[in-house]
């Protein structure tokens, strides 16, 4: 095997991997690593580089150090640089160690055997390969966490005798995305949303908070569908509405996720395939022409979905309950979608996992969903932009050619690059989704309930009415800005005197003004 070292940058660059650096800089860690062995691997989110500078700056997704962090330009000073200021990044590592001889990592090792770096090392190796080293157990060196929880969210811990590390990983090794630790999510985890939820439906009658939770379980589901820009009757959208309402009160495992996907497709499924794609997947359109793919994201392959299903499942069960909620909500959702199991009704499930966590951890008040699907759906532009922060990253390392009905065919390994991306963007943006939901919309649905109530029996003490008389009378209000129409008061509502119109203008006023 050639020697990689050399390959290691010297001078300072401009461009990476058509990726420009703020300035010139000397890429390391990671960088460093991907260049000089070549790695088909994402580009993480963050880099850095060392440049004359002598003060820590961060453009254009770049951190840019000084010189006295400049790394020893070998394999083991570029590892240990990246695990000191760059975090983990499991699909960098597990690429790496595929390509470099065990015995080099052994020896580097070897050569400091209670570093708390090589130990972290070592066990990384061996957890990610699943395949030891030549190398007896530590023996001495006191016990590290895998993950350095003031870089990254971590799990409970377990403890390698062999490496005499704690293994911290919130994962598995067929499903382990990491979060960044950042101040927005941070500043959300202290806000005790939880705890907001609970105080805001703490003093509301049983009859709002259960039309409450009514509304906004239809609410969500309506949004969840239309965000696939379709509008499926209404029968459908309540039966999807009823599964979200049993959410986190059944465990997740493919028997749940294949009765998930029936809910969603309807009885009417001659055209989709049921159950584990048994093809390729890919989300985007069609040439209109030639009819030739034209993907925005590629699945992952129907080969690796039995161990990355397993793997979700076994995060769920496993680890879902011993991180922040909102992450696990997160990791949960979005490595779904990435993946892409069926060959249909994977959006609505991924919104679904949503709810199934929040639901499991009590995270949202008993029997209230919150709709988070609606947030989405007026979010639209930046949930894209979240699911393409990893999509478009992944989209040039896959090779892969068209298939038959005009499918895709993906030709190399691509499972690890769903096992272990970076999940930071999607756990900010959801927990933005969950606060919107708590501050504005829960509340906002029990004061429009609590004012309808009262709108209803000044009319209903004005003048016996059905309540979906008085339903519809509103709903006139409503459109035409507190105004009974000329058409309204000479069709359906003619029997009223002027005074009672008057009257009935008012008390909306009076009520809905605000």
């Amino acid at each position: 095997m050639p020697n990689k070292e050399s390959k290691f940058f010297f001078e300072a660059v401009i461009i990476f991997h058509e990726k420009r650096l703020p300035e010139a800089a000397v890429p390391v860690g990671y960088a460093a690593l991907i260049h000089a062995y070549e790695l088909s691997v994402p580009l993480p989110r963050v880099l850095s580089a060392i440049c004359t500078r002598h003060s820590v700056f961060e453009k254009d997704g770049w951190r840019i150090l000084t010189p006295r962090h400049k790394p020893n330009l070998t394999l083991e000073g570029q590892l240990v640089f990246a695990l000191k200021y760059e975090g983990v990044d499991l699909v960098v590592l597990k690429r790496l160690f595929d390509v470099v001889q065990p015995q080099e990592i052994a020896a580097m090792i070897s050569s400091k055997p209670t570093s708390s770096y090589m130990r972290r090392i070592w066990f990384l190796y061996e957890w990610l390969l699943d395949k030891p080293l030549d190398l007896p157990d530590a023996k001495t060196g006191s016990y590290v966490e895998v993950l350095d929880e003031k870089q990254q969210y971590a799990g409970k811990g377990k403890n390698s005798t062999r490496h005499r590390v704690k293994n911290n990983l919130p994962g598995t090794r067929n499903f382990c995305p990491l979060v960044f630790r950042t101040p927005k999510i941070d500043a959300y985890i202290a806000q005790d949303l939880a705890g907001r939820a609970q105080k805001a439906v703490g003093n509301i009658s049983a009859d709002i908070l259960a039309r409450t939770a009514a509304f906004l379980l239809l609410k969500d589901s309506k949004s969840s569908y239309a965000i696939e820009g379709e509008s499926p009757p209404q029968n459908r959208i309540q039966r999807w509405g009823r599964a979200i309402g049993e959410a986190g009160k059944q465990p997740l495992d493919l028997p749940e996720l294949l009765r998930l996907q029936k809910i969603v497709i309807g009885n009417d499924n001659r055209f989709i395939e049921m159950g584990l794609r048994q093809g390729g997947g890919f989300v985007g359109e069609h040439d209109r022409e030639s009819r030739l793919p034209l993907p925005e994201h590629i699945s992952a392959r129907h080969e690796d979905l039995p161990s990355l299903v397993q793997g979700l499942i076994d995060f769920d069960t496993q680890y879902a309950g011993k991180v922040d909620a909102v992450l696990a909500a997160s990791v949960l959702a979005f490595g779904f979608v990435y993946i892409h199991p069926f060959g249909d009704g994977n959006g609505r499930i991924h919104r679904y996992l949503i709810h199934h966590v929040l639901s499991e951890r009590g995270f949202n008040p008993p029997g209230v969903v919150f709709p988070v699907s609606a947030p989405i759906l007026e979010r639209l532009d930046e949930y894209r932009r979240v699911l393409e922060s990893y999509s478009k990253r992944l989209l040039p390392l896959i090779d892969w050619e068209p298939a038959e009905k005009m499918n895709v065919r993906v030709l190399n390994d691509t499972g690890d690059y769903y096992r272990y991306f970076d999940a930071t963007p999607h756990v900010e943006f959801l927990y933005s989704c969950v606060e919107q939901t708590i501050e504005v919309d829960l509340p906002q649905e029990i004061r429009f309930l609590q004012r309808y109530d009262q709108f209803k029996a000044k009319i209903e003490a004005l003048i016996e009415m059905p309540a979906s008389t008085v339903d519809l009378l509103f709903n006139f209000l409503k459109q035409n800005e507190g105004v009974l129409s000329k058409r309204a008061r000479e069709k359906e509502f003619a029997a009223l005197k002027e005074s009672e119109v008057e009257y009935i203008e008012a008390t909306y006023s009076e009520i809905f003004s605000s």
